[in-house]
């Protein structure tokens, strides 16, 4: 294994960013790109790297498309990972200047991603529902909502709402079918 291939190595599985930052649009805590560049800080002068990011406008029409790649370097040899990411000129409420750096800024944090092999799965966009809230479950007859749930029934409420708003147990769904 190469030295540089044996520091990303290191980097990767010692990386520790926690999603510190928190939209309230979505409702949901994620990383920022400058978030991942602060936690590869410790490493740069321990392991002898550096780290850049370089952007280049491929196309732009129809739409703006931006390459956006990190690099781990140590003088000698280098290691990158890239990112493409659409610039979507019809977004409302930003600024020309806004829509090229919101693009720009989710291109460096998923090439960082790509480099640091940060898990996805784990990140704001993959657990987003944009806005549909989940449903609580409710399996127990112990459950406070549980008893809620028999009062808003026998006052004349429909199971249909309780489970618009819950995951039922097929017992409790037996429950409050027969109230």
């Amino acid at each position: 294994m190469s030295k540089i291939n044996e520091k990303l190595a290191t980097v990767q599985t010692k990386f520790k960013s926690k999603k510190s930052r928190f939209n309230s649009f979505g409702k949901y805590y994620f990383r920022s790109a400058e978030d991942i560049l602060e936690a590869t800080k410790p490493f740069l002068l321990e392991l002898g790297v550096s780290v850049t990011i370089n952007e280049k406008l491929l196309s732009s029409e129809p739409i703006p498309i931006l390459e956006t790649t990190a690099t781990i370097s140590d003088g000698t040899d280098a290691i990158h990972a890239t990112a493409i990411v659409g610039i979507d000129l019809n977004q409302k409420g930003m600024q020309m200047p806004q829509k090229f750096g919101s693009a720009s800024s989710y291109a460096k944090k998923y090439a960082l991603g790509n480099l640091f092999l940060i898990d996805d799965t784990a990140d704001s966009d993959a657990s987003n529902s944009h806005g549909a809230e989940e449903k609580s479950t409710l399996t127990s007859r112990n459950d406070p909502a549980y008893h809620k749930a028999v009062d808003y029934i026998k006052s004349g409420g429909k199971l249909t709402a309780i489970k618009s708003k819950y995951k039922l147990s097929k017992e409790i769904e037996q429950d409050l079918n027969t109230l």
